[in-house]
């Protein structure tokens, strides 16, 4: 033996746990909202996971397995899949709520068939569910919600180290209990569009039978565009500050999923 050392036990020992690392980090990106959209490639999504931890394994003194092909170890990078899921998952609950708002807006509008791609999931969504999705990414993106959900997925590691990400009966029902909100924000966002397409729909309806002459197509679906477009128009300041409360609520949520 000369005694000489190369460095490559501990350099191969920090890449592992980089990459032990990266499992948490990468499932939460791949499962929230804007960072797992279909637009952004998965070469991205891997180098940013890789950055970030290489930020946590100088920050932190979380450590990988032993054995990571061992059952110990496979269970343990099960674990940080899963609690990486649910971490943005939760966020992905919050911003749902307005695309359910836009699917009850455009129904009422008569608008259903105008569909688009979803940039975020890759399927279709209507017109106003694109639209709401681009004005809330922007507005989360202004509030700086991006570095604040990659802190909170950092702050997880203190909360539930490796080898401890089991949630638990009362977490499970917490995050269980936020699809609660998906239900109230969409409500909250079409409500006001929705009453005053009904109240034109009435008043369409009542036209009808007074005067039968008139063609209910025909004035109905232009009647409902038209109301349905001045009522968003006007109702566009309190739906903005909606959507900064989804998104404040969906950072909320994930801190109180990570908090012991």
């Amino acid at each position: 033996m000369s005694g000489l050392s190369f460095g490559i036990g501990p350099l191969e020992a920090e890449f592992w746990r980089v990459v032990f690392l990266m499992t948490r980090i990468g499932a939460a990106m791949l499962a929230a909202p804007i960072f797992g959209a279909m637009a952004v490639p998965a070469q991205v999504r891997v180098i940013a996971a890789g950055a970030i931890a290489v930020f946590v394994a100088v920050w932190t003194d979380v450590s990988a397995p032993a054995e990571i092909f061992s059952l110990a170890g496979l269970l343990a990078v099960a674990g940080e899949v899963v609690l990486g899921l649910t971490l943005g998952f939760v966020l992905q609950i919050a911003f749902a709520g307005p695309v359910l708002a836009a699917e009850v807006i455009g129904g009422a509008m008569g608008l259903s068939m105008a569909m688009t791609t979803d940039p975020q999931a890759g399927t279709q969504i209507t017109a106003f569910g694109q639209f709401f999705t681009i004005v809330l990414t922007l507005i989360f993106l202004a509030l700086g919600g991006h570095l604040q959900w990659l802190e909170l997925v950092v702050q997880s590691y203190a909360s539930f180290p490796p080898g401890e990400t089991w949630l638990g009966d009362d977490r499970t029902m917490l995050i269980a209990s936020f699809g609660t909100q998906l239900f109230q924000f969409g409500l909250l966002i079409s409500l006001p569009i929705t009453l005053v397409l009904l109240m034109v729909q009435l008043l369409t309806g009542i036209l009808s039978r007074s005067a039968p002459s008139l063609n209910l197509f025909a004035l109905g679906l232009p009647s409902g565009v038209l109301a349905g477009l001045g009522a968003l128009i006007v109702a566009s300041p309190l739906i903005y500050a909606e959507f900064e409360t989804i998104a404040r609520t969906g950072l909320d949520n994930v801190a109180l999923v990570i908090t012991p």
